[in-house]
């Protein structure tokens, strides 16, 4: 079960501190409207990713014995998991622009969120079959793995409205970029791993 836990809490962490469309509302309604707004935005993963997790994972369970297919699923997931370490490790600091918008942060976010196709390849390549091997393990794995990924994502986002809120210069300073780099290495050795899992998956190894 641990394994699963770090593999959710690293990638929680990493979609939570990227830069992205949704982390861009995220400061952008804080700055607007208060940490409230902010807040209102973290939480819209929570509410536009249930029913894709859902469709994902009836699909994928229907597959669960075709090992090839899943092998090439891991290695699409290692793939999109090598390109998010990458982007962190060459992540700079974000600029963002703050107009004067009318407050309706959630919903805003949850659009946001929905037309991202971020959340689908996300979970039809890593997400989706990481779970669908933390339940053969036990129900709670698999459990403990969504929970600790939305935790993480959110929290992360939660806690930069929270900086943000108090000063923009977290941002572009050297710890929110030192947290970037690190983050970038320990997914790109996680994705190494899914390398591993899909080649071993299809018989190559």
């Amino acid at each position: 079960m641990i394994p699963f836990l770090i593999s959710g809490t690293l990638l929680g962490l990493s979609a939570g501190f990227a830069p992205g469309p949704l982390l861009a509302l995220v400061i952008s309604e804080t700055l607007r409207h208060g940490i409230k707004s902010g807040i209102k935005v973290a939480v819209a993963p929570i509410l536009t990713d249930l029913p894709i997790i859902g469709l994902t994972l009836l699909i994928l369970s229907k597959v669960t014995h075709f090992s090839s297919l899943l092998g090439i699923i891991s290695i699409c997931g290692g793939v999109l998991v090598f390109h998010m370490g990458f982007a962190a490790l060459k992540t700079s600091s974000i600029a963002f622009e703050v107009a004067d918008t009318p407050e309706n942060s959630l919903r805003k976010g949850i659009i946001v969120n929905a037309l991202s196709p971020h959340p689908y390849l996300f979970w039809t390549s890593v997400g989706g079959p990481i779970t669908i091997k933390a339940f053969h393990v036990h129900l709670m794995a698999a459990v403990g793995f969504v929970i600790s990924l939305y935790l993480l994502l959110v929290g992360a986002k939660i806690f930069l409205a929270f900086i943000v809120s108090r000063s923009r210069a977290f941002l572009s300073g050297k710890a929110y970029l030192f947290i970037m780099r690190c983050l970038g290495v320990l997914l790109m050795i996680f994705a190494c791993l899914l390398f591993y899992d899909g080649i071993k998956l299809m018989g190559w190894y």
